[in-house]
């Protein structure tokens, strides 16, 4: 028998092996065809102004006035980088505050808590020249909108430094807005629990300023995302509805060749080096650090295209770069403590949604109430919608699952714009942000499931009108965004054991003695020598050797002498620039391909290693327990009334329509308005919509013979005929499914019901026994 379990354990051995080197093998040609696409495509970039006769020999008048255009680009290029400098340095000095373009009170300072933290609530004053739709003012019975800041780095006011943003986007639509900031550096020894009772503490404090309004509606972009789903999770009571931007709730997830960021943790060895720079900062760790990390992964822009961006357009692209890098150029301080928490449980640990290799999870997301709205973006390279999504099959197995536990969750995919962008563009802000939030109360309205929402031009063809509709979706949608077959969760289980070891080390052999060496002046100065904020701050006013740049600058800008677009040397400089850029892309390629390939090597072997073999993450069915949830469901069919078989009826129209259009959601929301007195309360209303809608999921066919019981007498039956038209006029003129099902009804209602019917049976035999 021995000799057959040890047979049986080297053939598992050898599997395992097996498995691992055809991973590789699979990955390696993965990269191998990535690679040589991109290069074909660079050099049809390349070679595009060749074909297209962009390029000519310039005459010597446009070498002239060439090179005169460029000495005096270059010193207004100078000059914008040394106000760049000077910004920078002014904002530190004022204490870093939140950089909106929105007045604001302070409502409440973390500072002065029980507990104190660095973050503050903020209420948003409209000026007069607000935008806001129909010429309304801000309404106090809609409800409140709370934007939180991101804390990834980075300075305060992402949300909200320009027009064109989650907050301009609130105050048009009329919605009291407020704002969660946060200072430049922690309180001591604040936590990320101590953050998140604050923030429990602002949203109550919003809450009691609007009583009539309902709950609140809660923003969260990246960072502040998913500490957002935390908190709804500990306090489901205190949101009304959640919308997470660009937020990393499953950070293993990710697709092969295209998400290398989940690696960083790996190929550190754990969270040791987070531990290091926190103790050479005496304590505090530097968003620097951060920000570097997010500028690594695409170093022709870092390096070259956002600079170049700024030269070749220095007559109207300075306003638009130092206001953006007024931002992005003053990051913030967390404490060793927040930090630690934040790399070893979410980037390494993954506890918030998935399961992990024994820690356990920091909260349970299933105990969200509200309605949870997913906006993620193909483009993004710090959370791609694996990342942003996944944890939804995580956490439900299956659709019923999802709808018997009556939740909503919506996501929204942008096809190509970054990660900032999902924060910052005033593209996204127009058409994303604004739909959002103008289909607040249609959110609400949905029944539970899964949905994708989907935005429509107009059909007019006005380019800045969009119309939204739903569209149902299903946990397999989700699963198919992971195409690869490989499964890495047990690599990244590695990860966090790994981490855990040397983090350990490091806590034993160097934590003591040089957490006692630094002291705040040291930690200063290495903060103020960090390359991404020395190569800022040399530029500034304060360097001796550029004294003479602000008088030169001014003169050239006095007496510029722009060159003409079709100077021939334009062409050869965007072509050296492409070249540049094609150079940085192909090694940035290169190198994310080796630390991916050295990535799934170490620590596939260290899971053979230790023998682990399967997901934490996969949840086993239960079917029988799946079927008995069906079956009692099955006795619910018959029960109800008008009301009952109202929701019904719209959940089946809208099961066979596979959507369901804001407008559509509209009216129901207004008719629930008009008729709140004469119906039950809203979570009753909830509640029947969840039970109808598991009827209608698991049920459709005996769900729609069933309704003549709920309704016998004719008089309802007709009332609820007319409500349909009137919801939505195609649903009873198509002749797809929604016309089919028109006509069905009509013929069902037509028919007495069965208890009539037993009914009027019974009656004609003592009729006939009588006579």
């Amino acid at each position: 028998m021995d000799r057959q379990d040890d047979v049986s354990h080297y053939s598992a051995d050898r599997e395992a092996v097996r498995q691992l080197i055809d991973n590789l093998t699979g990955l390696r040609q993965l990269h191998r065809h990535n690679l040589l696409g991109n290069l074909q495509e660079r050099q049809q970039d390349i070679m595009e102004p060749v074909i297209e006769g962009e390029l000519k020999i310039p005459s010597p008048g446009d070498w002239l006035d060439y090179l005169v255009d460029a000495g005096e680009r270059s010193l207004l290029f100078w000059d914008t980088l040394q106000k760049r400098a000077d910004n920078t340095l002014a904002h530190e000095q004022a204490g870093s505050p939140p950089l909106l373009k929105f007045d604001y009170e302070v409502l409440l300072d973390g500072a002065d808590l029980e507990i104190p933290v660095n973050y503050s609530l903020l209420r948003i004053l409209p000026d007069r020249d607000q935008p806001i739709d129909a010429n309304l003012p801000v309404n106090d019975s809609l409800a409140p909108v709370i934007v939180i800041d991101p804390r990834g780095g980075h300075g305060a006011g992402i949300g909200g430094f320009k027009q064109d943003s989650e907050i301009g986007e609130s105050l048009r639509a009329g919605h009291p807005t407020y704002f969660i900031a946060f200072d430049y550096s922690p309180e001591p020894g604040q936590t990320m629990i101590d953050v998140a009772m604050a923030q429990m503490r602002f949203i109550e404090r919003v809450t009691a300023r609007h009583p009539k309004a309902g709950k609140p509606v809660v923003i969260g972009n990246c960072q502040a995302g998913w500490a957002l789903m935390g908190l709804a999770a500990a306090r489901p009571e205190l949101p009304g509805l959640v919308i997470v931007n660009g937020a990393p709730l499953a950070y293993w997830a990710g697709e092969n060749g295209s998400n290398p960021m989940r690696y960083a943790g790996g190929l550190m060895g754990g969270a040791w080096a987070t531990r290091l720079a926190s103790d050479l900062g005496n304590g505090r760790f530097d968003g620097a650090w951060l920000v570097s990390n997010f500028e690594d992964l695409n170093p022709s822009h870092t390096l070259w295209s956002k600079g170049y961006q700024l030269y070749a357009n220095i007559d109207s692209e300075a306003p638009r770069f130092l206001d953006f890098e007024r931002w992005w150029g003053s990051p913030n301080l967390f404490n060793a403590e927040e930090i630690e928490a934040i790399v070893d449980d979410l980037f390494i640990g993954n506890r918030l949604a998935g399961a992990t290799s024994g820690s356990g999870n920091l909260l349970d997301l299933r105990a969200v109430e509200a309605p949870v709205v997913v906006f993620c973006s193909y483009g993004d390279n710090i959370t791609p919608p694996q990342q942003a999504l996944d944890w939804i099959a995580d956490l439900y197995p299956d659709d019923l699952a999802l709808q018997s536990a009556g939740r909503t969750i919506v996501y929204l995919k942008h096809a190509s714009t970054g990660h900032l962008g999902i924060f910052v563009s005033g593209r996204v802000a127009r058409r994303e942000h604004r739909q959002m939030i103008n289909a607040i109360d249609e959110i609400k309205a949905l029944p539970p499931g899964l949905y994708e929402l989907i935005i429509d031009k107009s059909p007019d063809g006005d380019a800045a009108e969009y119309q939204v509709h739903f569209e149902s979706r299903g946990i397999a949608d989700i699963r198919a965004l992971d195409s690869d077959e490989h499964d890495e969760d047990w690599e990244f289980i590695e990860v966090d054991r790994v981490s855990e070891v040397t983090s350990n080390l490091y806590g034993w052999m160097v934590r003591p003695w040089l957490s006692r060496a630094i002291n705040e002046p040291m930690a200063e100065a290495l903060r103020k020598t960090h390359p991404f904020r020395l190569k800022r701050s040399l530029w500034g006013s304060q360097n001796p050797f550029l004294w003479w740049l602000p008088g030169a600058a001014e003169q050239a800008r006095e007496t510029r002498h722009p060159v003409s677009p079709q100077n021939p040397l334009l062409a050869w400089q965007d072509l050296a620039s492409r070249n540049i850029v094609n150079t940085l892309d192909t090694w940035r390629d290169i190198r994310d391909a080796s630390n991916e390939t050295m990535f799934h090597a170490i620590y596939g072997y260290l899971s053979l290693l230790s023998g682990t073999t399967r997901s934490p993450t996969e949840i086993r069915r239960d079917e029988s327990e799946e079927r008995e949830r069906i079956e009692r469901l099955k006795d619910a069919l018959p029960e109800g009334g008008e009301l009952e078989a109202s929701l019904r009826v719209l959940l089946l129209f809208a099961k066979a329509e596979g959507k369901l259009s804001k407008s559509v959601l509209e009216t129901v929301v207004q008719g629930y308005r008009k008729a709140a007195t004469h119906l039950p309360d809203l979570a009753t209303i909830r509640e029947i919509t969840r039970q109808q809608n598991l009827l209608v999921f698991a049920y459709p066919e005996e769900s729609l013979q069933q309704l003549p019981n709920l309704v016998p007498d004719e008089e309802t039956r007709q009332r609820i005929l007319d409500t349909i038209p009137r919801i939505e006029p195609a649903w009873c003129n198509g002749e797809g499914d929604t016309g089919k099902l028109w006509r069905q009804l009509q013929e069902l209602f037509e028919q007495p019901s069965q208890d009539s019917a037993s009914k009027g049976s019974v009656s004609k035999g003592k009729v006939s026994k009588a006579t």
